[in-house]
């Protein structure tokens, strides 16, 4: 991007800092650096040493900050999200991976630990955040991703082959029954918000695909039940399960799980916000339940 001939760098990150600000945006100031070195193409690091210089602000700047004050996806805008160690292609359609998601992830790594080739799968990958994660920071690893939507499908697919994700277009609630019982993890970040619960930010509920935050039912509780049942199906005996949800819903999901009789070892995880992020548990052996 060629750089313009109107205010200098600094003085347009300070201003698009304000204008974001009032646009009520969360992290005017970061998001408004993230913006200007997008256009530049340079690091942060580089970008705040220009703006102690006369560098002028790059050309469709101004434009790129009013999308933002309409409160478009900072992602959106620059086609990227970060997560973890990857850096993920993101646009309209697929569902912003969220940083607590991170700890869910570190949950799976740790599981995986000591073993030679761990067979994972991710229901419900939308970007492939969890899946592309596991299969770059666990060497060996055989990882699939689910995904029933045709655009976060074709988005996770620029994520995920690259890495070596087996990715299936299918519903969670009955894809890949010809692998039942062979795998080591299964892993889901399901839709889990009730039906009347609408989000809060203008990103999420005007930008976020509904079928990627609706669970289905009053409680949303329908699909995180299905990825339950998907995971008892899948998953070798003493395999591990777990999957995210909403912080007011980690009791109703543990419960769930210990009525069914079918698994053991049913804990509750908190994110780095100290919130009741996710839940897992071993698969039983049926002969240990005889």
């Amino acid at each position: 991007m060629t750089e313009g001939t109107g205010p200098s760098l600094a003085d347009a990150v300070r201003e698009a800092t304000a204008v974001l600000a009032a646009a009520g945006v969360p992290s005017p100031r970061v998001d408004a650096e993230l913006l200007a070195e997008h256009l530049l193409g340079v690091g942060l690091g580089r970008l705040r040493a220009l703006m102690l210089g006369d560098t002028p602000a790059p050309d469709g700047y101004q434009d790129l900050v009013a999308d933002r004050a309409r409160r478009v996806p900072l992602q959106h805008i620059t086609g990227v999200a970060h997560f973890r160690h990857l850096e993920l292609a993101v646009g309209p359609g697929v569902f912003i991976p969220r940083p607590e998601t991170e700890s869910v992830v570190q949950l799976v790594i740790d599981r995986l630990q000591g073993m030679a080739h761990p067979k994972v799968v991710d229901l419900g990958t939308g970007s492939g955040a969890i899946a592309g994660s596991i299969a770059h920071e666990v060497p060996g690893s055989d990882v699939y991703a689910v995904e029933f939507s045709e655009f976060a499908h074709a988005w996770a697919a620029r994520n995920l082959l690259p890495l070596g994700v087996h990715l299936i277009r299918g519903d969670l609630r009955d894809a890949l029954p010809e692998h039942n019982g062979s795998f080591d993890v299964v892993v889901s970040n399901p839709p889990y918000i009730p039906a009347e619960a609408v989000p809060n930010e203008p990103e999420v509920a005007l930008h976020d695909p509904p079928e990627a935050l609706y669970g289905g039912g009053a409680d949303g509780m329908e699909l995180p039940t299905a990825a339950a049942a998907s995971a008892a199906r899948l998953l070798v005996p003493g395999g591990y399960f777990v999957m995210e949800h909403a912080e007011i819903q980690a009791g109703w999901i543990a419960g769930m799980l210990e009525r069914s009789g079918r698994w053991t070892a049913v804990t509750t995880h908190r994110d780095l916000n100290g919130r009741d992020r996710a839940t897992s548990a071993v698969l039983a052996d049926p002969a240990a339940l005889r």
